[in-house]
């Protein structure tokens, strides 16, 4: 097996719970525990879904910790507070960082910039010459206004070993198929938008990084797993099991909605940091008839 795949199947992008304004770690060992006996295969720490960009280096440094300490080697650990337009201020972050609790980092390229695709790669090829841990690149344009083009993902894959794979975020099926015919031996993709995961899984991709496994790991990850398998009949009833509560989970941010369906299901508060809000009482209403509808357990 190679080293890559342990990060195959099923990744949740885990939510920092907060109580009070303050980080919440009692209820954050409750969320990881549930995902990884939800058979997940792996977590990201701190990714866009863990609120990163509301937390300061000493938040993020005691998530991290305490992440690893919970997470005890059950499963692989991918760090992900890594996005920022500025690539030397970046690299400085990485290099200072202690990444020997992990087993990889991933990083959103430059948002607001808008930068060129050869702009795009050499920021990441800094990012990987920094890292003492394989980088898992984020493509996702809806935040970062532009995409990384499947020829550059390609491009990193083949130009430096540091490169694990890609979490997709764009939906760009013509771009998927051709990043996975193409891709270098050993590199993954995966997917990072859970309304598309399963017909991502259907092109061939590796599994997914998600945002509904934090209140659902068993019925994604099993949808994943099917996919993976073959079982596409089976991964089909998962998909259409959960397609229709993922609106709700964005309509106001995210992941001010997915910690909404985590305060029904009794895991943490909903509360979230500015500029995010919590879910309003009209959309949660919402969100419990659609997760009632689908015949998942609700409090």
């Amino acid at each position: 097996m190679s080293y890559n795949e342990r990060f195959r199947g099923t990744g949740v992008a885990v939510v920092t719970p907060f109580r009070d304004g303050k980080i919440d770690f009692p209820a954050l060992t409750t969320v990881l525990n549930h995902v990884i006996n939800g058979r997940v295969e792996h977590i990201v720490c701190l990714g866009t879904t863990g609120e990163a960009t509301s937390l300061d280096q000493k938040e993020i440094n005691s998530v991290l910790d305490h992440t690893i300490k919970i997470v005890d080697g059950r499963v692989p650990i991918i760090f992900g507070p890594f996005g920022c337009n500025n690539t030397a201020e970046l690299v400085e972050k990485i290099k200072a960082t202690d990444l020997s609790g992990v087993d990889a980092i991933m990083a959103s390229s430059p948002a607001y910039v808008r930068p060129t695709q050869e702009g795009i790669y050499q920021h990441y090829m800094n990012i990987a010459d920094a890292s003492s841990k394989p980088v898992l690149i984020y493509n996702v344009p809806s935040r970062t206004a532009m995409k990384v083009s499947y020829e550059t993902i390609i491009r990193l894959g083949e130009t430096h070993t540091n490169f694990v794979g890609v979490k997709e975020a764009t939906a760009d099926f013509f771009a998927l198929s051709k990043l996975i015919k193409h891709r270098p031996k050993d590199f993954l993709v995966l997917s990072g938008d859970d309304y598309t995961a399963f017909p991502t899984m259907a092109l061939g991709a590796d599994g997914g990084i998600s945002v509904i496994a934090n209140a659902f790991p068993f019925e994604f990850s099993e949808m994943i797993r099917c996919a993976m398998y073959g079982d596409y009949d089976m991964g089909m009833k998962y998909h259409m099991q959960l397609l229709d509560i993922h609106p709700w989970l964005y309509l106001e941010g995210n992941p001010t909605g997915v910690k909404g369906a985590l305060e029904d299901l009794g895991f943490c508060s909903r509360e979230v940091r500015l500029p995010l809000t919590p879910l309003s009482e009209g959309a949660n209403e919402s969100l419990l008839e659609a997760i009632e509808k689908a015949l998942l357990t609700v409090k």
